[in-house]
């Protein structure tokens, strides 16, 4: 007996056995969009959809990151040096893809 949620289409992307926030339709076991769901949750296919949401977590924790220090709750010094380096060299990767982005967007009138 499994609670349910849907995407933006209607369409199941998660069961649980326990209702939450974003699982709070229940469908019986047997329902069609149930069994739908359940054939395309191969171990392969999740795996596939929970590495396809890796990068949207990486940024949603650089955002944390960047609020927690923004309001003086950690300081960036408290994280581990690998930490550190990591959220610089992204910072800096971001900031010459901006650089970029802007170029080539000034650039379109050129032709």
């Amino acid at each position: 007996m499994p609670y349910v949620s849907r995407d933006e289409n209607g369409r199941i992307n998660g069961i649980s056995e326990r209702q939450s926030r974003t699982a709070a339709e229940f469908l019986p076991a047997n329902d069609a969009d149930v069994q739908a769901f359940v054939r395309g949750a191969s171990p392969d296919t999740m795996r596939q959809r929970l590495s396809g949401t890796d990068t949207e977590m990486a940024r949603i924790t650089e955002d944390l990151i960047d609020v927690l220090i923004t309001r003086n709750i950690i300081n960036f010094t408290d994280l581990p040096i690998q930490a550190q380096k990591k959220l610089v060299a992204r910072q800096k990767i971001r900031r010459n893809l901006s650089a970029l982005s802007n170029l080539v967007a000034d650039s379109d009138d050129i032709f």
